[in-house]
């Protein structure tokens, strides 16, 4: 079995509705993201998955939080945008774009002391 991993980045605000502490105002993150897959073989050149490609498709999914206030952006205009929320978002947006492997895990980083994983059940 082979895992293969991106990483990319947006900046972005964010706020959490119904939260009782500092993470209730309006706050910036350098929000990293890091995406790991696997695949059970590798193709005709010696590949499990192209990097380039997973990058793209990465950057398609996030593109649209950069430089935004996440809670603007939808589903996080309905919904609080955790880290955990958007890990999970990132993973459904990304899981149909993929074929061939499977999505390990997400992860969200809010800074380089806190970041979440969201793998598939």
């Amino acid at each position: 079995m082979y895992q293969i991993s991106v990483e990319q980045h947006f900046d972005a605000a964010h706020f959490l509705r119904g939260y009782r502490g500092k993470c209730e105002a309006l706050h910036g993150h350098r929000f990293r993201v890091v995406v790991r897959i696997e695949s059970s073989g590798l193709d005709d050149i010696g590949l499990a998955y192209d990097f380039s490609e997973l990058k793209q498709h990465l950057a398609e999914v996030i593109s649209r939080f950069d430089h935004t206030c996440v809670n603007d952006v939808p589903p996080f205009d309905q919904i609080n945008p955790s880290s955990e929320n958007i890990a999970a978002t990132i993973y459904e947006e990304l899981k149909p774009k993929l074929t061939g492997v499977s999505i390990v895990g997400v992860e969200v980083w809010e800074s380089p002391q806190t970041g979440v994983v969201y793998s598939p059940d």
